[in-house]
């Protein structure tokens, strides 16, 4: 689960390991509410498949301390309690979520 750790590596040490792995803010773009960025960095642990299939995105267009992550519908602070993320699965879709709509990412 390192890829989903809030951990801050050092820039250089971050771009060698991405060679190799899925670092903390390689996949921290998948999680953009931006569809060009969530339909990227798809990787679990090796970066290859994102790199072969052309899904691979180094950075988020706004940086990693200003892009707005998450799922539209679920932004309320009340949304994060515990009660409401159990029965989230159970709510209907997640919005009009765009994965791999080519249409939308603009390739």
């Amino acid at each position: 689960m390192f890829n989903h750790g809030n951990v801050r590596l050092p820039s250089g040490i971050d771009r060698l390991l991405r060679w190799i792995v899925v670092t903390p803010d390689m996949h921290r773009v998948h999680h953009s509410v931006r569809p060009e960025e969530t339909n990227r960095n798809f990787g679990f642990s090796l970066t290859w498949w994102d790199r072969v299939l052309g899904t691979y995105r180094a950075q988020p267009k706004d940086g990693h301390a200003e892009m707005t992550i998450g799922i539209e519908q679920f932004r309320s602070p009340r949304d994060l309690w515990l009660d409401r993320l159990l029965v989230q699965p159970w709510r209907g879709p997640a919005s009009d979520y765009p994965i791999n709509r080519e249409k939308e990412i603009g390739n």
